[in-house]
Formats: structure tokens, sequence, C-alpha cells
């Protein structure tokens, strides 16, 4: 039961995060609580569009509204997002191993340097220094 409440959660966030509108919006509020008024500014959309996106960030958990007196502030929400960054760090993690894999293979199929050979077969450095396989002098 709680990871199907858990997956709702994301599916509603992904949802709401796939409107670039809304991810501008969540910028702004990421600075801090604004009106709606402020919020619909920097787009070129009616106030019941704007509205409609905040009731979509709402529902997800990814907006508040505040209560100043008269007016009404949206302000971010951090755990919704904490919840998609922890589900999307597992596959952050999945493709560091997969790079770091690439980058051995690669680093294995590059030809011999042939004066690192001559050095790493000797054992010494052209200053007589012993060297690690990775060219660091000991």
């Amino acid at each position: 039961m709680q990871m199907a409440a858990s997956s709702t959660r994301l599916d509603v966030a992904f949802a709401a995060l796939a409107d670039p509108t809304r991810r501008a919006i969540l910028e702004r509020l990421a600075e801090g609580e604004t009106s709606v008024m402020d919020l619909a500014k920097p787009f070129a959309m009616s106030q019941p569009a704007i509205s409609k996106h905040l009731k979509v960030l709402e529902r997800a958990g990814l907006i508040s509204r505040g209560r100043d007196a008269q007016r009404r502030p949206r302000r971010l929400e951090a755990e919704p997002l904490r919840e998609v960054t922890q589900w999307l760090e597992t596959y952050r993690q999945f493709w560091d191993t997969q790079f770091q894999r690439l980058d051995k293979l690669l680093l294995d199929m590059q030809p011999a340097d042939p004066n690192r050979n001559k050095s790493a077969q000797t054992g010494k450095s052209k200053k007589g220094k012993r060297q690690s396989a990775k060219g660091d002098a000991r």
C-alpha cells in the first residue's frame, strides 16, 4: 500500500513537472513566496490559465497557498520534490556506474604508449624514480 501511494505521488508530481510553464512557476517560487499576479507577469496567458497551472501544482503538493491579509501568496513545497529527487537518484547512480564501466572499457581499448611500456618494464622513469601503474612517482 505504501509503494502504491508513493507511486501515485510521483505520477502526479511528474505530470505537474511535465509542463514548462509550471516548471518556470516553481523556479520563481524557489526565490520566495509571491502573489498570483506576480507569478502571471512573465507569461503571455490569461489569469484563468495561470490559475489552472497553479491548481495542478497544488494538487501535486508542489506549492501551497498562504494567507497574508487579503492576498493569497503561493509558496514552494519541497517534500514532493525531495521524493522525485530520491527516485531519480537511483537512476543517476545506475548511469554513473554505466559510465564508469564505459570509461574503463575505453581505457582498456587504448593502444599502449610505447614510452610508457619501456618505463614500466624497467620499473623506473627517465629520472630514475620508480613509478606506479598510473605514472605517479614513488
